[in-house]
């Protein structure tokens, strides 16, 4: 039974999530504020965070940066606004998914099990590493090293430079990318992938502005590795 901790200063946003999800046998923990959100996160030990962007004691941007500083547990962030900066800003600090308020129970329920469905194939039996010197991925461990440096990633840049180097020089395009790495169907808006990319690059390369190992094919997608 996955466990889910839901951070949200609203209460009765908070009572309608933990009853949506009671219904779906979740285990549930909930916090009002950041702080206490962060400490039951680490007693809690979550699988998935619900996470508000508008907290009375910080920011949920903040909050999703710790978390994904922490461990790489998956968050699905909340916002009142249908503001495509909340978004961008969320999902460069690591958050895997968002939903606006006022949201279907249906569509949140889906975003959840879609999130733990694709958390649960990478759980799955690994080779061990795949890569070079210049950049290897430990599968077991789940870690990237760079010229035998460790590289700090997010979940999703960590699953979504998996997915690029198992399959080298075999070129994804952003949809496909998008249901592998954040486990739905393709709702319109591939941006998410780009924005990931992005952030991903600034890690593993050299200069992101000329990339060696994840390659743009332009009008369609992206490879790892060269022609």
């Amino acid at each position: 039974m996955a466990k889910i901790l839901v951070i949200d200063d609203e209460q009765a946003i908070l009572d309608l999530i933990e009853m949506i999800l009671k219904k779906e046998n979740f285990q549930v923990a909930i916090a009002s504020d950041g702080k206490s959100g962060l400490q039951l996160f680490e007693s809690f030990n979550p699988d998935l965070v619900i996470l508000d962007i508008m907290l009375p004691d910080t920011s949920g941007h903040e909050v999703c940066k710790e978390i994904s500083q922490r461990r790489k547990t998956p968050v699905i962030m909340l916002t009142a606004r249908d503001d495509i900066v909340d978004k961008v800003l969320g999902l460069e600090l690591g958050a895997d998914d968002y939903i606006t308020k006022p949201f279907d129970a249906r569509e949140l329920i889906a975003r959840i099990k879609a999130v733990l469905r694709r958390l649960a194939r990478n759980e799955e039996v690994r080779e061990n590493k795949v890569g070079d010197y210049e950049l290897m991925v430990d599968l077991e461990n789940r870690t990237v090293m760079k010229r035998g440096n460790l590289v700090e990633l997010t979940l999703k840049e960590y699953e979504l430079l998996e997915v690029l180097i198992r399959n080298p020089r075999k070129v994804f395009s952003r949809e496909e990318l998008l249901r592998k790495v954040w486990g739905y169907d393709f709702m319109g808006d591939t941006r998410v992938v780009d924005i990931c990319i992005t952030r991903l690059r600034k890690k593993i390369e050299d200069d992101s502005s000329n990339p060696r190992h994840i390659i743009t094919i332009y009008g369609f997608g992206y490879r790892y590795g060269g022609a």
